[in-house]
């Protein structure tokens, strides 16, 4: 098997696995739509494109000499991560998520906007996937091979492109599941507890990991 195989299906293990950015996507599809959800995935993209930025400039060896920056990077992705999760404890409609007296025209704009940020920050600042991509393209980097900084390049964008395409998924099926609970409200609620449970929960235990 090629080494590139073998980056392939480290990316499809890593973007199964349940975590915020899953969770983060599936309840913007289904509280607030699809645009929304696929904005997320724009968000998400761009921290993911940063990381690999980051991950050419050595930044799992910063961590390592300089620890204090990782627990820096750590509670603040943990924070973030609960102050989510009471959001959405806090919002129970669709309505709830649009800023007070903004005309109509507007809403959408703004809440796109505020969908990419969400997706952004929720990635930036978790430590793991920073490291995740700092540990792993190294790994597939072979001086023998080409120009190092192509091959970082090419490995980027793979990387990206088929977590974009998982987002998409999750985007489009928490789509799929928002249509199912707005003829529930009572799962739509529960819905709504279980997300932001998750999501403080992830920001927990992010917070008391090493």
């Amino acid at each position: 098997m090629s080494e590139f195989s073998l980056f392939l299906m480290a990316l499809f293990v890593v973007y199964l696995l349940p975590g915020p950015d899953m969770i983060l996507l599936l309840e913007a599809g289904s509280r607030q739509g699809k645009l929304h959800a696929l904005s997320t995935a724009a968000g998400l993209a761009m921290a993911r494109s940063f990381h690999v930025v980051l991950s050419a400039m050595g930044l799992a060896v910063l961590f390592k000499t300089v620890p204090w920056t990782f627990d820096l990077v750590r509670l603040a992705g943990s924070a973030y991560l609960i102050w989510l999760g009471i959001g959405i404890f806090r919002s129970n409609t669709t309505a709830d998520l649009a800023m007070p007296n903004t005309p109509q025209s507007n809403v959408s704009q703004y809440g796109v906007r505020q969908a990419i940020k969400r997706g952004f920050l929720t990635n930036l600042l978790n430590p793991k996937a920073l490291l995740f991509c700092s540990v792993l393209l190294p790994q597939f980097i072979n001086k023998q091979e080409g120009e190092i900084v192509f091959q970082f390049v090419l490995l980027g964008i793979v990387l990206v492109a088929v977590g974009l395409m998982f987002d998409v998924i999750y985007s489009l099926g928490g789509s799929w599941l928002g249509r199912f609970m707005r003829q529930n409200p009572g799962v739509q609620r529960l819905q709504c507890w279980l997300f932001g449970t998750l999501l403080v929960g992830f920001g927990v235990r992010l917070g008391l990991s090493r």
